[in-house]
């Protein structure tokens, strides 16, 4: 396929994209739901899970167009990698959560242009979804598992929220594989968070130094043309007074 059809990829990512964030979020609250609400009967907990492969399914077929729409099929399914595992991971349930990676990209794309202004807003924003659903997926991983110490909500969002700060108390830990797995990408996510954040703040703070230093600069350029004016007229009426001068002594001499 040529590069005419990358026109029409980016139509369909931006067509996309707000259906895919609603995906995103139902599926956040019905994963949320299924986990947290035991007391549902196995019917709900079917239906849930149809809605969920439902969604996963869209999941697919959308990655699916977006590859055929690309230009360059290897390259684009290599750059990604992402979208893939989110479609490619139905089976392990934990790793579910990563079609929520979704989310934060859209989330990411839309306040890229203002975070300057709101980094700790995006920040706190998106470890708290982090949190949060990082605590569903381990808890989904380890509550029925023999010796797990991860076993109601409240230790999953414990362990969760001390491990995004790469602190690790080491009271709660998951020892499942699966959990384990959510564990180290927490930590990364956590990591690169911070990174990300500190990393925007030192680019805002930069851009208000140079700001200032730029109204300084201005405003000290005007002083010095107001100053220039000044003395332009002075010299002007110095002239002027020069040659009164020099007409007065030439009548006193006549």
């Amino acid at each position: 396929m040529s590069d005419q059809a990358e026109p029409y990829l980016a139509a369909w990512e931006r067509r996309a994209e707000w259906p895919l964030l609603a995906l995103a979020v139902i599926f956040l609250g019905v994963y949320t739901v299924d986990i947290l609400v035991v007391s549902l009967g196995s019917g709900w907990h079917r239906t849930l899970r149809i809605v969920d492969y439902t969604i996963w399914g869209l999941f697919v077929l959308d990655f699916g167009i977006r590859l055929a729409l690309a230009a360059d099929h290897a390259r684009y399914w290599w750059r990604h990698l992402t979208d893939l595992a989110i479609i490619a991971l139905p089976i392990l349930r934990p790793l579910r959560v990563l079609r929520l990676v979704i989310l934060l990209r859209v989330i990411n794309r839309r306040f890229a242009a203002t975070l300057r202004g709101r980094i700790v807003l995006y920040g706190v924003s998106t470890a708290m979804l982090l949190v949060f659903c990082a605590a569903l997926a381990v808890l989904d991983a380890e509550r029925h598992h023999a010796g797990a110490n991860i076993t109601s909500f409240g230790d999953a969002l414990w362990w969760a929220s001390v491990t995004i700060c790469t602190v690790g108390y080491g009271d709660r830990f998951p020892v499942t594989t699966e959990g384990r797995y959510v564990a180290v990408g927490l930590m990364i996510s956590g990591v690169a968070l911070v990174g990300a954040v500190t990393a925007s703040f030192a680019a805002w703070l930069i851009a208000r130094l140079r700001i200032e230093e730029e109204d300084l600069e201005a405003a000290t350029r005007r002083d010095l043309h107001a100053v220039h004016a000044k003395l332009d007229g002075l010299e002007v009426r110095l002239a002027e007074l020069t040659a009164q001068l020099d007409g007065r002594a030439a009548s006193a001499s006549s």
